[in-house]
């Protein structure tokens, strides 16, 4: 038996209870993949965050659910890089890099005025394949009509570290009616079977958001519905640069919010800027501590 201490973070808000949770092992060293597996599914978070040296960048960070691991996740990197610093192995005011299975990402964390840590991450330049299938069943398996989808808008397979669908919604109040049935979700997203499927809307709750979402987890992540999303935020972001105000002037800075429906509100800032040819996905959030405790495995 192996002792693992976890520690759980709540992230894209200063509030226990709101945000996203989060799993951050901070000694990965030393663990299998099995292991880590293991360790994830037994916290059973929709992410689970594992700390290793890194020969290549300032450190390593894996990322598992409870079903498999994953390139890249946005909210577990704020959880964390909040733990790293709160425990003094990081410091705010400075920049470094962090080694993932979606490239080697640059970050940076700064101390806010309430004494909260604001922590921004370069996410990878963002890939878009468009959806082929139907739009009718796509509907169906979210628990929606076709006719709440907007057709003015695409619906498209977005990547800025992993592949999401981005599916755009009409009216804010199809999101309270979203019902997923993730099983389905495979047979429907033939080019990208193992995507997960991320409804955007134009309207918000919030005066101070310019984008609202909900996020349904891949059939083979274990979990149902992810409360609020990092990773797909950036891919939000720059699906509105892409498809909402195409060359429009940069840098675009966008505020995502996610969450609301089920009692987890949390806000995500995006921004998009422009480096050479390429387009640059930056997200940037906070975490809060909860608590900390020891599996066996």
């Amino acid at each position: 038996m192996v002792e693992i201490s976890v520690c759980h973070y709540e992230a894209f808000s200063t509030i226990p209870g709101m945000g996203n949770p989060a799993g951050v092992v901070l000694e990965g060293e030393g663990l299998s993949e099995h292991q880590m597996l293991a360790v994830a599914s037994r916290v059973g978070f929709n992410e689970t965050a594992f700390v290793l040296p890194s020969d290549r960048s300032d450190m390593r960070i894996r990322y598992f659910t409870p079903g498999h691991e994953v390139n890249l996740c946005g909210h577990a990197t704020m959880a964390t890089l909040c733990a790293l610093t709160e425990q003094g192995r990081i410091a705010p005011g400075r920049s470094f890099a962090v080694e993932t299975k979606a490239g080697i990402l640059p970050i940076r964390i700064e101390r806010r005025s309430d004494g909260f840590l604001d922590m921004t991450m370069r996410q990878a330049e963002p890939r878009f394949v468009p959806f082929a299938g139907s739009r009718a069943d796509l509907a169906k398996s979210i628990g929606l009509e076709e006719s709440d989808l907007d057709d003015e808008l695409p619906v498209v397979f977005g990547n800025t570290g992993i592949w999401t669908l981005i599916v755009p919604v009409k009216q804010l109040d199809a999101f309270p009616r979203m019902v997923p049935r993730n099983e389905w979700f495979p047979d429907i997203l033939t080019e990208m079977p193992r995507a997960s499927v991320h409804p955007i809307c134009l309207q918000t709750f919030g005066s101070g958001a310019d984008l609202h979402a909900r996020h349904f987890s891949s059939l083979y992540s274990g979990t149902v519905e992810d409360p609020v999303t990092g990773t797909a935020s950036g891919v939000m972001g720059a699906y509105y640069d892409a498809y909402i105000r195409p060359g429009g002037p940069l840098p675009l800075q966008l505020v995502v919010e996610q969450g609301q429906e089920i009692g987890r509100d949390g806000r995500v800032n995006v921004e998009i800027g422009e480096e050479g040819v390429s387009r640059s996905v930056r997200i940037t959030g906070t975490a809060v501590f909860v608590k900390e405790w020891t599996l066996s495995i």
